[in-house]
Parts: structure tokens; sequence; C-alpha cells
């Protein structure tokens, strides 16, 4: 056997090493150790972002509620813009999108610092020469983050969700928006535990702390951005015509797609726009293009939970399947070294 071989073997516990279960928590103790500083500054950005929540909504918000009926009892234009919007909605949007995109962090350190530079400065071999089976050791160190993030996530969520739904006449953050869909359902949760294993498997593959790193953040986020696209077809949408004029729909509906109706066909491509001048003339030129109707296809606010449900079970399954590859890729090396 080479010495590479040697290193990369995995081992036996050594007699009188405490049995299965002393190794295995000290296995997890390893890793809380070893990772205490990501461990903590997670904690602290928990801590910070409710933080940021909780005085915006109980606090700062008072401000701008005053300044808004003020502006109103003056009789000025535009309150909620220039008053409401621009101050509380935009820092809870902010704070939305930090939610929502956290995984791309947690991708960065999955691959880079939690199994990339192991692997790379061979303290993962030495890890399975002292009697930590390979599989031990990659279950504590996917096991302990993923407690860690759900966790922290599943407070940030929250107090989200409540922070969003407190003073909803003064932001224009949308149900659908980049910084309300995920920071306010378990889809934000999938995906950081996506991101987890992604990382994982990536840098079991690369073996190098910075390739890994940044391809598992251009991963998950290649992966967040083809999920995004088909999103609106998770859940079937609603939709509406109206022979007479363009359909009116709930004023907080995710629009999908609108068009007219030639011949009673649906046909989003048309130019019917242009068809403007005397109601004689816009009429004719409507009949000219064939237009019988006029058709929205939407999501209710009501679509919101179904959507994020089957977005979860796609991304979940997706986490399961990385996760699951990373063993068989971890137990095919260790397996050739034993053998080489």
């Amino acid at each position: 056997m080479t010495a590479v071989a040697a290193e990369e073997a995995p081992h036996r516990p050594a007699r009188g090493s405490g049995g299965g279960g002393r190794t295995a928590w000290g296995t997890v103790r390893t890793v809380l150790r070893l990772h205490r500083t990501g461990l903590l500054g997670w904690a602290a950005v928990v801590l910070a972002l409710s933080g940021w929540l909780v005085w915006l909504t109980e606090i700062a918000v008072e401000e701008e509620r005053a300044a808004w009926e003020a502006c109103e009892r003056a009789g000025q234009d535009l309150c909620d813009m220039t008053i409401g919007w621009v101050g509380y909605s935009e820092s809870l949007g902010w704070v939305g999108l930090l939610i929502s995109y956290c995984f791309l962090a947690v991708a960065a350190f999955a691959g880079g610092a939690l199994i990339g530079r192991e692997l790379e400065n061979g303290t993962a071999r030495l890890a399975w020469a002292q009697g930590i089976t390979p599989a031990r050791w990659l279950t504590a160190k996917l096991a302990v983050p993923a407690l860690a993030l759900s966790a922290g996530v599943t407070v940030l969520t929250l107090v989200y969700r409540w922070a969003w739904g407190a003073h909803r006449a003064l932001t224009d953050n949308g149900w659908m928006g980049d910084d309300a869909y995920l920071s306010r359902g378990p889809a934000g949760l999938a995906y950081v535990l996506c991101a987890l294993a992604l990382g994982v498997l990536t840098a079991l593959v690369l073996r190098r702390a910075l390739p890994a790193l940044a391809v598992s953040v251009a991963a998950s986020g290649l992966f967040s951005f083809v999920v995004a696209r088909y999103r609106g077809s998770f859940w079937p949408a609603v939709t509406r015509t109206s022979a007479a004029d363009a359909v009116d729909y709930p004023d907080n509906a995710w629009e999908l797609e609108n068009g007219v109706l030639v011949r009673g066909r649906r046909t989003p491509d048309v130019d019917y726009w242009n068809c403007d001048g005397t109601v004689a003339e816009a009429r004719r030129c409507l009949d000219d293009l064939g237009v019988t109707g006029y058709y929205t296809t939407y999501h209710p606010e009501s679509h919101y939970w179904p959507i994020q449900l089957v977005e979860t079970g796609v991304v979940l399954s997706v986490a399961a399947l990385a996760t699951a590859a990373a063993f068989l890729l971890l137990r095919r090396r260790t397996a050739t070294a034993s053998a080489a």
C-alpha cells in the first residue's frame, strides 16, 4: 500500500475508544471546535437581522407613519412612495434579500472551509486514521451545520413574516418579490440545505478549497435561477378573458402573461398597442389584426403556499440527491484507496 493510500484508507476505531456513541459525539465536538468561528458568526448574523427587523417594525415605523400622516394632512401627492416606500419598505426589502440569498454564503462555506480546506490540507485523512470512519466524518460535517442553519433560518423566517405583515400599507414589497418570496416560507430553508449539500459534493469532487468555493457558489446560484424561471408553472395559474377591454385582475396578483385573443386563440405577441386614434380607428385596427378579446394569466396571492411547497419539495429532492452522491463518492474513493 502506498503512503497516500495509507493516509486515505479508513481505519477501524481503536480498542478502548469508548464505542460508537462516544466516538460519534467526539466527531461532533471536533466539528464544533473547528468551525466555532463560523457558527458564532452565523449566530451573530441571525441576531443582527432579527434585531434589525424588530427595530424597523416597532420603532422606526412610528416615525415613518407620522411623516406619512403629516404628508397626507398637507394634501401632498404620492405620500406612500415618498415617505413609506423609500424608508421602511426599502430597509425591509434589504433584510429580505439578505435572508433570501444567504444560501450563497452557505455554499461558499461548505465548499471552502467545511470540506475543501480539510481535504486540501490533509486533516480529513488524519481524522480517518484516528478511528473515525469517512462516513461518520461526513455525517458530522453535514449534520452540525445543517442543524445550526435550520435553527437560524427558521428564526429569521418567522421574524420576517411577522415584520412583513405588520405594516403592509407602508411597503410595496409584493408577495412574489425577490425579497419576500423566499424569506417568508420553507423554500428559503430548502435552498440553504441544498447549498450545503452542493458545496460538500463540489468539495469532494475538486478537493481544493478555493475552486470548490467558487464552483459551489456558481452552482447554487445557477440552480436557484433555473428554478425561479419555472416557478410560475409549479401550480396551475388563473386565466381571465374579456371581450371588451383589458382584463381586470387583483392588484396583488403575480402576472405571468397577457395578450389578445385572435379569433379565440391566445396570442401574446400581437402588437395591438399601436391601435390608437379615435375609437372607430382603434376598433378597425383591432379587427384587421383579428383581435376578438383580451386575456391575462396570473397567480393570486392565495397561490403562495402551493407554489412554496412544490418548490420546497423540488429543492429538497436535489439536496437529497447531492447528499447521496457525496456519500457514494467518498465511499468509492476510500474503498479504492484501501484496495490499492
